[in-house]
């Protein structure tokens, strides 16, 4: 099987975090083809492993996430979403045949130091993050683990591009819920009331007040299920919040819930806040990546990105271990990913495929 072949029968067969049942089936079934051995790993994932010479001990994991999209593919490709209401509009099955390919030549030379792990995640885009579900269960304990490796597929870069940025890179985030509560009721009776809407847009201008240079936090959803003349009992809000600085973040979800309980004393109504604690912040070893630059840069060109505030569960790798997460280019005509649209050039492959085979082998 060819990396482009898998790469479209994933494509064409997506499915949700931590339901990626056939998924995982398949990337079994295509291991088994070509005599690698795997198992499974949280659930829905599969945990590849190769053998090289010397030091069995020293190990690189070799990372790629298999979860789609809840979205209704838009492509019109031959292999579009079978699924509906489902698609890779994330590059997630460009990125597993990027690594199913990687693990195809490695597996054919075996010349490469110690073991190489390849690790098909499954709930990469949700909370809690399925790289935080590999690790509770320990896979690579007893190695020495010199590296773990990642790439994301970039449409602002071309095919034949990767990205590079040394230390953070990409945020933390953490998903918000707020629940106003008060009494509702007639909108014209405000002594009769205790005006749930008022006190939900002043916490969101409050709110709106925390943003810095340093930090990002923004509602995206507010439900108040009034009307012209009726205040709600209750009216929900979601948001998102993302820093690369650890304190900052813990101080800010304090001061989120001094902002409620500030807005509830003045309203009368009663705010209950809800954090999910997601993803913590992705930092490149600066050592890695240069490592990287200098083995990779008479293949392909590398360009020097500057971090963003797009999250990613691989942060979890990075906490526990050396690692480097790149972007990889597919390309301006691919669109934006998270889109209906999103059409990566599958020749980007090849040129994944190429770059996490010299990183595998040459990284020390």
């Amino acid at each position: 099987m060819t990396p482009i072949q898998f790469r479209r029968h994933i494509h064409c067969h997506p499915e949700l975090s931590f339901v990626e049942h056939q998924t995982a089936q398949f990337i079994e079934s295509a291991l088994a083809q070509e005599g690698i051995s795997c198992c499974r790993v949280a659930e829905t994932g599969v945990l590849a492993k190769i053998e090289g010479r010397g030091y069995k001990s020293r190990a690189i994991v070799l990372r790629a996430d298999i979860d789609a999209l809840p979205i209704v593919e838009a492509t019109g490709l031959d292999y579009a979403s079978k699924n509906e209401g489902v698609m890779h509009a994330c590059g997630h099955d460009m990125h597993a045949a990027i690594l199913f390919g990687a693990l195809q030549r490695l597996n054919a030379e075996c010349d490469f130091e110690g073991t190489i792990f390849g690790l098909f995640q499954p709930g990469e885009e949700c909370n809690p993050g399925g790289a935080s579900k590999v690790l509770a269960e320990h896979p690579f304990e007893g190695y020495n683990v010199v590296a773990v490796l990642g790439n994301h597929t970039d449409s602002t870069l071309e095919v034949g591009q990767i990205g590079l940025c040394a230390g953070p890179f990409m945020a933390s985030n953490d998903e918000i819920r707020l629940y106003v509560r008060g009494r509702g009721g007639h909108g014209a009776m405000r002594d009769k009331i205790d005006d749930t809407v008022a006190a939900a847009a002043n916490i969101v201008a409050k709110l709106n007040l925390l943003n810095s240079p340093d930090l990002v936090l923004s509602i995206g959803k507010i439900e108040a299920q009034g009307a012209t003349n009726i205040i709600p009992d209750l009216v929900y809000m979601e948001g998102t919040m993302r820093t690369f600085d650890q304190k900052l973040r813990e101080n800010t979800w304090a001061q989120i819930a001094s902002v409620a309980a500030d807005v509830d004393a003045h309203f009368g109504t009663t705010t209950q806040v809800d954090i999910s604690h997601g993803y913590p912040c992705v930092t490149n070893d600066a050592f890695l990546t240069e490592q990287a630059r200098l083995v990779v840069s008479e293949r392909v060109e590398v360009a020097e990105l500057q971090k963003r505030y797009t999250a990613e569960d691989f942060g979890f790798y990075t906490e526990q271990y050396r690692s480097l997460f790149y972007r990889l280019g597919v390309g301006a005509a691919a669109g934006r990913s998270h889109t209906s649209t999103f059409a990566p050039d599958e020749s980007a492959i090849d040129v994944g495929i190429e770059v996490m085979t010299l990183l595998a082998r040459q990284l020390k």
